[in-house]
């Protein structure tokens, strides 16, 4: 069990007003071919927009930027699949901190050189993310770095949830966010906003049928374990974290399994019909409409397209299945 607090309304406009010097708000647009296609109005949250291509990034300038001297001495450890790991990386640049990133064998090398590049040293251990995650943990100890947990972090929380409050300054008229789920902070923060703002916004998360650990967790309102089968590096965990579920059991309204085929269709979807790149991950809300597309009719509807770092081979396989 985890003891930190759940972050409250206060924490994320706390956030907003950290993030603001180095994040602009990303754009929301509405695309009538999507609109069509789900049978609603929808509009796309442009994450992919963010300078590392996902919504972490914004957890990260939260939480790095607060952390004290100590923590910034020690520098920070941190596990993940590319996402949280960008993010990390992207932070503790601009604050100066040394940043550690433990990732699995055959990680997305698109997010991997990123990582380099944003001055991260990477560590490649284990044949998934839980693996990595553990190896991690056990250096953080080993070693004294401030470790970065990427689900059970009240600042990382409050960071991304400045997304959903983004949607509903420029949107007050949204009635449901979609938005996808590997480890949860993402839909966590949605909760805390959307619900925070207007109880009646319903918030649905998606993910994978091939890694359901998050999904199964949420139905049976305690930890547990599943397989981590979904090429969706950004929903690949196989263990679900207990804040952000603490959040979820409470708050969200929906959780919906989709399959890895209408993750791929759901990415070529989004690619033609908003112009942008989209990885699986991002493009899960998109899958998640269309499956319940039915009752959704007459709400406005906001997907978050959470990531764009889909690599050449993952984008070409797809396109080439279609």
């Amino acid at each position: 069990m985890v003891s930190q607090q759940a972050p409250t309304f206060v924490d994320v406009l706390a956030a907003k007003q950290r993030i603001a010097p180095y994040l602009r708000p990303t754009p929301l647009f509405a695309y009538p071919v999507l609109s069509e296609l789900v049978g609603t109005e929808v509009w796309v949250k442009h994450e992919n927009h963010q300078p590392v291509g996902a919504f972490k990034v914004r957890g990260g300038v939260n939480l790095v930027s607060q952390l004290d001297e100590d923590e910034r001495r020690r520098g920070v450890i941190t596990a993940s699949t590319g996402n949280h790991g960008q993010s990390i990386a992207y932070a503790a640049r601009l604050f100066g901190v040394r940043a550690i990133v433990c990732v699995p064998d055959g990680a997305n090398p698109v997010k991997l050189a990123s990582m380099q590049a944003l001055g991260a040293e990477l560590v490649v251990h284990g044949r998934d993310f839980d693996d990595a995650r553990e190896h991690c943990e056990r250096l953080a100890a080993e070693h004294g770095y401030r470790y970065v947990h990427s689900g059970n972090e009240p600042l990382l929380i409050a960071g991304v949830a400045t997304e959903t409050l983004e949607i509903l300054e420029e949107q007050p008229g949204i009635d449901v966010v979609i938005v996808p789920i590997g480890g949860g902070s993402g839909a966590a923060g949605a909760c805390v906003a959307a619900k925070s703002i207007r109880r009646s916004i319903e918030v649905i998360g998606v993910q994978s049928e091939a890694a359901p650990a998050a999904y199964r967790s949420w139905k049976a309102r305690q930890l547990l374990e599943d397989r981590m089968k979904t090429r969706a590096e950004g929903l690949a965990t196989r263990v679900a974290f207990e804040l952000p579920q603490q959040i979820l059991r409470e708050h969200l309204d929906d959780f919906v399994l989709v399959a890895e085929n209408e993750l791929d269709e759901a990415v070529v979807r989004m690619i033609e019909g908003t112009r942008n790149l989209v990885e699986p991950a991002g493009a899960a809300p998109l899958a998640a409409a269309l499956r319940i597309r039915d009752r959704l009719a007459g709400k406005r509807v906001a997907l978050v397209l959470s990531g764009g770092n889909i690599s050449p081979d993952q984008l070409r396989a797809i396109l080439l299945a279609s």
